[in-house]
């Protein structure tokens, strides 16, 4: 039985939940989408959602006099559903968390945090910025979300190598591959209670 429920916020083409999808499909991510909220009501990963039955919420920030009214909206529904942890996936916008989920909210970002992380760093500015920089290393970081950009504390990371001749488009490939990987695992752990908060230091197990 699927005990640990999760919600999975959206923006976009929603291949970060597909992956997740894939793994429980697969029986290697045991838990329960309770719901997918998405920012965007034209989003493609709604179809995803909808292919396996998973309800969905649009909630738009143009719709919320302020980003604490938009904020609560999403976390409301959260509550409603009983949802234990909230992933952001591709969620392009900014949250702010309640106590009650703090610790609770994780996101997965294309860079090695803190580089190239931040306001306006997402999908391909992401990469592009790597190359642009020169770096001869890239990968994923799935983190804890506070209140910033890109902040909160670094759960797991995953690097490789930048190559010769990369573009935007096979660094991104190589990146997501990464990241199809890291994430299931995270949230298999933290299903697992094996993931441990104290400030800034996350301790892991089961995640190499």
């Amino acid at each position: 039985m699927n005990n640990f429920s999760i919600a999975v916020l959206i923006s976009g083409g929603g291949t970060t939940l597909n992956n997740l999808l894939q793994w429980q499909a697969m029986g290697e991510l045991n838990v329960c989408f309770r719901v997918v909220i998405s920012s965007k009501p034209a989003a493609r990963g709604l179809c995803f959602a909808q292919e396996a039955s998973i309800p969905t919420e649009i909630i738009s920030r143009k719709s919320f006099d302020s980003a604490a009214a938009h904020s609560e909206a999403v976390f409301s529904i959260c509550r409603q559903r009983n949802v234990q942890l909230v992933v952001m996936a591709g969620y392009l916008e900014h949250l702010r968390i309640p106590e009650d989920f703090i610790g609770r909210v994780i996101n997965i970002h294309p860079s090695l945090i803190p580089s190239f992380s931040g306001k306006g760093y997402y999908g391909e500015r992401v990469h592009q910025a790597a190359l642009e920089f020169g770096v001869k290393l890239s990968g994923c970081t799935v983190h804890f979300v506070d209140n910033e950009y890109d902040h909160g504390p670094i759960i797991a990371q995953r690097a490789c190598p930048v190559l010769p001749g990369d573009t935007v488009a096979s660094l991104q490939r190589r990146v997501f591959e990464l990241e199809c990987q890291l994430l299931p695992e995270v949230i298999c752990a933290m299903s697992r209670q094996r993931i441990a908060l104290n400030g800034r230091t996350v301790t892991t197990q089961e995640i190499i």
